[in-house]
């Protein structure tokens, strides 16, 4: 990616993705997200956040290849937390 801020993200040893999935992709979203997520893949670290269920992050991506792509790199190599209960900001 010839974008200096791109190249950036890439180069940290961590990086969050916090409320993954607010809003559909769309073709320029999607394939800055696969750079960085396939350069990133098994050497950095990535800590994804979400309000969505990971079944639903396949039509917040969009295109399914390039979803398949990305999932694949994020999901089957990551450790998963899920938490279950009441909002904490409700108290």
């Amino acid at each position: 990616m010839n974008n200096p801020r791109i190249r950036g993200l890439i180069q940290y040893d961590l990086l969050i993705l916090d409320d993954f999935g607010l809003q559909p992709f769309d073709n320029t979203a999607r394939m800055i997200l696969l750079e960085i997520i396939e350069d990133r893949h098994a050497r950095k670290s990535t800590i994804i956040s979400s309000q969505l269920p990971v079944a639903q992050w396949y039509e917040v991506i969009g295109d399914s290849t390039v979803a398949d792509a990305i999932l694949d790199r994020m999901v089957h190599t990551a450790h998963r937390i899920e938490l279950k209960g009441e909002s904490l900001r409700k108290k």
